[in-house]
């Protein structure tokens, strides 16, 4: 063993990080009832979209509301008048990984990676409009954690080559795989 080799230790940090991340993509059916009966249907959009976001057991709930606008037409054509609804809607957004070895308080992120928004609405019986939204989230769950460090008593650069010594200007760099350090430190 070297004189390097045997300064290299590894050391356990503990570090703000994601320590767990969800996706998921939903959608959603809501009936609107007019004032007037409508004849057709001329464009709903989505828009004053707020939501939270909370961990609950392996998942986050992602819970909000959005303002549904209904643009119809009644009286025959005759006439249009646009009816706004607000909508609550909640979403478990299950986590595909989390260490459950992470320490503190955890800070919950969620973001909408597409917006809610209409993609479907149809006249039903009786004078209501059925809507479908769609849209889709992302969370991540950031807590502290420990990571293990490979480090040394010297930083000296004359001193200190870990595998070869290498050219700043050389491709040697490039190909340097940092996964193998610990299996060749053994």
């Amino acid at each position: 063993m070297s004189g390097i080799d045997k300064d290299l230790q590894c050391r356990e940090l503990i570090a703000k990080a994601v320590v767990g991340k969800g996706h998921k993509f939903f959608s959603t059916t809501h009936t609107i009832i007019p004032s007037q009966t409508p004849s057709t249907i001329l464009g709903c959009w989505i828009i004053n979209t707020n939501f939270q976001a909370e961990k609950v057991g392996d998942a986050v709930e992602v819970s909000g509301t959005y303002d549904a606008n209904l643009w119809f037409s009644f009286a025959n054509n005759t006439q249009t008048e646009v009816k706004r609804e607000t909508v609550k809607f909640s979403v478990l957004v299950p986590l595909t990984f989390f260490d459950k070895n992470s320490r503190g308080d955890l800070e919950i992120v969620a973001r909408a990676v597409e917006q809610p928004k209409c993609v479907k609405a149809e006249l039903s019986g009786g004078g209501t409009i059925t809507i479908r939204v769609e849209s889709e989230f992302v969370v991540e769950v950031i807590g502290e954690t420990k990571v293990c460090v490979v480090v040394c008593n010297s930083c000296d650069d004359k001193d200190f080559h870990l595998l070869t010594d290498y050219e700043e200007n050389s491709d040697e760099f490039d190909d340097f795989d940092s996964s193998t350090l610990l299996d060749e430190l053994d």
